[in-house]
């Protein structure tokens, strides 16, 4: 078969595995997310083989993730961040702190590097909204005080997240003095500042004219604008040493607010659909699922979940412990599932050189499972208690005489 002929096979495979796997998971009432890590797994390499590891598909898979952070930056809204309140800001702070801690130190208590140390602790920050925001939906709750305090705190999870991960990426090309750790933090920061306050200001000062011309002349204006921002941010946090999604990420920020935002992720949805199920396809490929399941891999990648559990639950919670045991364990667990955050960390480190094939394949287990973990117990969490069946009425004197 033709090189370019694999490549189409190759493709054919990864869609039709991600969308078949996807729809079982989605009527199972779980994330399509898991469903399209296992398919990959499945029909990986390291298993039936019906994929193997070429140079596109690495390409074809940093495009994908690209993409991806840019949609995720482009659900975020900046404004409303700010009537959450300081509840959620906790809530997020809490929801870093701990899981980074637990990583760190476990990770040091195993000997392994700095490096990798870091990237595990940045992947167990991770909260993903859409799995969370799904599950609130299917129940109703979209509008009560928990949701909005759990994806206003997921939010802010992200975006600290992408600050430690920008951090993080930089140190992993090498050791670094601590005059250029502040440098790079510095330029971390400055990025931040770019993108959210002038971008977001140039955005909105021509956002008029965008509008005019989407409704008149030229229709798709807005989305290529976008794209060509989302790529040209990519390459700029590539070449300041940051990671392309970070660029990505606060590309899609850009364009969150903007008059035409709604008629924008409507356009992306199509491309969304075809990228990302094979983005996930993919990530499960990678995982060598007979050395995971392994006695030496396997018990740390449930120990790095459990962890990941337990510091949203208690971190998150106790944040939150003010507003009642039950809306805390509820925010907790809501925050637990880390989704497709962190894997793309994962990813990040695994092909920087800096996490290692066991280290990664642990990650996806972590994010496998808390995905699973989350939605089930939320779903147990916030469903009303059933009323106690009402007793049956005495029947009326005049009832029994007839």
């Amino acid at each position: 078969m033709s090189e370019s002929g694999r490549v189409l096979l190759d493709l054919f495979l990864l869609f039709a595995a991600a969308k078949l796997a996807g729809e079982v998971f989605l009527r199972l009432r779980q994330p399509a997310v898991v469903g399209e890590l296992l398919a990959g797994m499945i029909i990986g390499p390291h298993l039936l083989g019906l994929v193997s590891e070429s140079e596109f598909l690495a390409t074809f898979a940093e495009l994908c993730v690209v993409f991806l952070l840019f949609v995720v930056g482009l659900e975020i809204d900046p404004t409303g961040l700010w009537r959450v309140g300081r509840q959620a800001s906790a809530v997020a702070v809490m929801g870093v702190v701990l899981p980074f801690g637990f990583a760190m130190l476990l990770m040091k208590a195993l000997d392994r590097p700095i490096g990798e140390s870091l990237f595990v602790g940045a992947a167990l920050t991770a909260t993903s909204v859409g799995i969370t925001a799904r599950v609130l939906s299917d129940l109703g709750q979209l509008g009560t005080r928990v949701a909005h305090i759990i994806l206003g705190a997921a939010v802010l999870d992200d975006i600290l997240g992408m600050l430690v991960l920008a951090v993080v990426s930089g140190l992993a090309a090498g050791a670094l003095s601590g005059s250029e750790i502040l440098v790079l933090i510095a330029e971390a920061l400055a990025f931040v500042v770019l993108a959210i306050v002038l971008g977001r200001s140039a955005v909105h000062r021509f956002s008029p004219g965008l509008y005019r011309m989407t409704r008149t002349s030229n229709p798709s204006v807005l989305f290529a604008l976008a794209i060509t921002v989302c790529f040209g941010f990519s390459a700029l946090a590539e070449v300041i040493g940051l990671a392309a999604i970070i660029g990505a990420f606060f590309a899609g920020i850009i364009f969150a607010e903007v008059r035409e935002a709604p008629e924008l992720r409507r356009s992306m949805e199509s491309i969304y659909e075809l990228l990302v199920p094979i983005f996930f396809v993919l990530m499960g490929a990678n995982v060598d699922v007979p050395r995971l399941l392994s006695m030496e891999v396997l018990p740390v990648g449930l120990v790095i979940t459990a962890l990941a559990i337990i510091g949203k639950v208690v971190g998150c919670g106790l944040a939150s412990y003010n507003l009642g045991l039950r809306e805390a364990m509820a925010i907790g667990v809501g925050m637990a599932p880390r989704g497709e955050v962190g894997i793309v960390i994962a990813l990040v480190g695994l092909s920087k050189g800096v996490v290692s094939s066991d280290v990664y394949s642990q990650v996806i287990l972590m994010s496998i499972l808390t995905s699973i973990f989350a939605p089930s117990l939320l779903r147990v969490i916030l469903s009303p208690p059933k009323e106690p069946a009402a007793p049956e009425e005495a029947s009326s004197p005049g009832e029994a005489e007839s």
